[in-house]
C-alpha cells in the first residue's frame, strides 16, 4: 500500500511523572504518525523526555481522568486514535495487528479491542480479573470518545461495530505494592463519591458480599491461582478494592468523611 494513502494516526498519552517509564511507552508507538502527551504538572522531567523522543507535549491542569483523555484525542492532529497510558507498551504482535488493520483502512470498523497482560512482581499474569482484559483503545474520534460523566474508570464508547485485534498491551501498572495500594486508595474514594453522588444506595451487604465475590471471581472462577502468589496478592488486592469502596459509600451516605 502507499504510505501517502494510509489512514494516519495519532497516540495520545496522559502523563504525571513517568519519567521513568515514558520513553518505553514512546518507543512502542514509533508506528504512529503523531504522539499527543498531555501532562499535569511533572516535576521529574517527564514532559522533557517526551519532546526529545519526538511527542507533541501539551499542558494542562488534572480534572479528571476521562476529560484529560478527552482533551488529548481532540487536541490529535488525526481522527483514528490510539489512547494508550504511560505505564502501557504496544507490543510487536499487537504493533503489526493495528499496522495491517490500518493497511486496510480500518475498513467496516468504528474501534478496536485488544487483550492488555498485567505484569505484577516480574510476571506476567494470564489468569483472573487481570487477563485478557480486553480494552477499546483504537478509535475513530469523529464516531466516538471518553463519554460519561465518571472520571475514574473513564469508559470509551464508540457508535459502530468494534473490531478484535490479535497482540497483547502490554500493562507495566505498579511499580511496588505500596504503589497499587496506594492507587487503589485513591480509586476507592473517587468512585465512592462517584456513586454517591449519583444517588446510588450505600448497603452494609456490599461491605461483606461484594468483596468476596470479587475473589471467587477472579481466583477461583477465571483461575486467578495458576498465577501462583502473584495471583493470590492480586486478587486479595481487588478484593480489599471493593471493600475500601462500599465502606467509602456507606461512610458518605451517613455524611461522614471517609
Amino acid at each position: 500500500m502507499d504510505p501517502s494513502s494510509r489512514q494516519p494516526l495519532s497516540a495520545c498519552i496522559i502523563t504525571l511523572n513517568e519519567a521513568d517509564r515514558i520513553e518505553a511507552c514512546l518507543d512502542s508507538l514509533a508506528f504512529c504518525d503523531e504522539v499527543v502527551v498531555v501532562d499535569s504538572g511533572s516535576s521529574d522531567g517527564t514532559r522533557e523526555l517526551a519532546a526529545a523522543k519526538g511527542a507533541r507535549v501539551l499542558e494542562r491542569a488534572f480534572d479528571g481522568y476521562r476529560t484529560q483523555k478527552d482533551f488529548a484525542v481532540q487536541a490529535a492532529r488525526h481522527d483514528w486514535v490510539l489512547a494508550i497510558d504511560a505505564d502501557e507498551r504496544v507490543t510487536p504482535a499487537l504493533g503489526a495487528s493495528i499496522e495491517a488493520a490500518r493497511d486496510g483502512g480500518f475498513a467496516g470498523a468504528a474501534g478496536y479491542r485488544f487483550a492488555r497482560c498485567t505484569h505484577y512482581f516480574g510476571a506476567p499474569l494470564r489468569h483472573g480479573n487481570a487477563y485478557p482484559d480486553r480494552v477499546l483503545r483504537l478509535f475513530d474520534r469523529r464516531r466516538g470518545g471518553w463519554r460519561g460523566e465518571r472520571e475514574i474508570h473513564e469508559q470509551l464508547r464508540v457508535d459502530g461495530p468494534v473490531q478484535r485485534l490479535a497482540g497483547d498491551l502490554d500493562h507495566q501498572a505498579y511499580r511496588s505494592l505500596a504503589d497499587h495500594m496506594r492507587r487503589m486508595d485513591r480509586y476507592s474514594t473517587m468512585m465512592a463519591a462517584y456513586q454517591h453522588g449519583r444517588g446510588k444506595p450505600a448497603s452494609l451487604a456490599a461491605m461483606i458480599l461484594s468483596p468476596a465475590w470479587r475473589f471467587l471471581r477472579g481466583y477461583v472462577l477465571r483461575l486467578g491461582f495458576l498465577d501462583g502468589w502473584r495471583g493470590l496478592v492480586f486478587a486479595l488486592i481487588e478484593a480489599n478494592y471493593v471493600r475500601q469502596k462500599a465502606i467509602k459509600h456507606w461512610l458518605l451516605a451517613r455524611d461522614e468523611q471517609p
